[in-house]
């Protein structure tokens, strides 16, 4: 099979991909729930690349991002829901609803000071409609915290909730009543320890990430670039201790903690005051 620019070839290798007996086996044991997380890293490469305006990685990114898409589509279609045309057609409908300033007849465009008022009007109503058909949901269509989508990522959504709750006055109004609470948090993760109760380890856990997002919200820090800014320091800072270790013939796995731990703050004393980096 070769490649091709039409997407009815990609539709075909998933499908041979999903072929009992013939097909990858590791791709026939998936489900929508094995690959969700896949789809989430595939959409966050996508923005890592555009941060890093590279646009040849971006064009590989969003071809990853849209395998995720024939992924889904392909299992939904095994089990008789919908197929990828579906999923093309819903949002094409969407969006021509959305915009009947562009796509309206003649005598039904829109002004453009309206638009904003009808694009709301509009995604009120898909709302009310996605609602009717689900049914009950924990969260009711009138509730404060009804227009925050529960398939955002968990920092973003938890600072999407917050934001929601504060407008509506359930808030602190001082970033240090948040550091209480933070100390409060971590005091009962530390009594889940004492425990040994795992769920409750992993509950009050989430309680205190919560927190540190209320405390990124007060202090206008973005949670998310705040963490990669941390994680991209630790690569840096543990890449300085296998460099260092490397030059005396030793490996991680072969030294001490506290060799390792001289180390890293060596390589935090290399990193200069009102450095960015840091």
């Amino acid at each position: 099979m070769t490649p091709s620019r039409d997407i009815a070839r990609l539709i075909e290798i998933m499908a041979a991909l999903r072929t009992p007996g013939t097909g990858c086996p590791w791709d026939l044991e998936q489900d929508f729930a094995t690959i969700a997380p896949y789809t989430i890293e595939e959409a966050f490469e996508v923005v890592e690349a555009i941060a890093r305006n590279d646009l040849d990685d971006l064009r590989e990114e969003l071809g990853d991002l849209l395998l995720q898409v024939v992924f889904h589509a392909r299992i939904a279609e095994e089990r008789g829901a919908f197929a990828f045309g579906d999923v093309v057609e819903a949002v094409t409908r969407k969006m021509i609803r959305r915009h009947p300033h562009v796509f309206a007849d003649a005598d039904g465009n829109i002004a453009p000071s309206h638009v904003e008022g009808v694009w709301d009007r509009i995604k009120a109503e898909e709302k009310a409609e996605r609602a009717a058909r689900r049914g009950h949901t924990e969260t009711p269509p009138d509730s404060v915290l009804a227009g925050v989508k529960p398939g955002q990522p968990a920092l973003s959504r938890a600072m999407e909730l917050q934001r929601k709750a504060s407008k509506v006055g359930f808030d602190w109004n001082d970033p240090r009543e948040v550091l209480k609470k933070i100390r409060e948090e971590a005091d009962e993760i530390e009594a889940a320890l004492d425990h040994g109760d795992k769920d409750q380890i992993a509950e009050e856990t989430g309680d205190l990430m919560f927190a540190l997002v209320n405390l990124a919200r007060h202090t206008g820090a973005d949670p998310e670039m705040a963490l990669r800014g941390t994680n991209a320091k630790f690569e840096r800072r543990f890449g300085y201790i296998e460099r260092a270790l490397a030059a005396r013939g030793r490996s991680p796995d072969t030294a001490s903690l506290a060799e390792m731990d001289a180390l890293w703050d060596e390589a935090k004393l290399a990193e200069t005051p009102g450095d960015d980096r840091r």
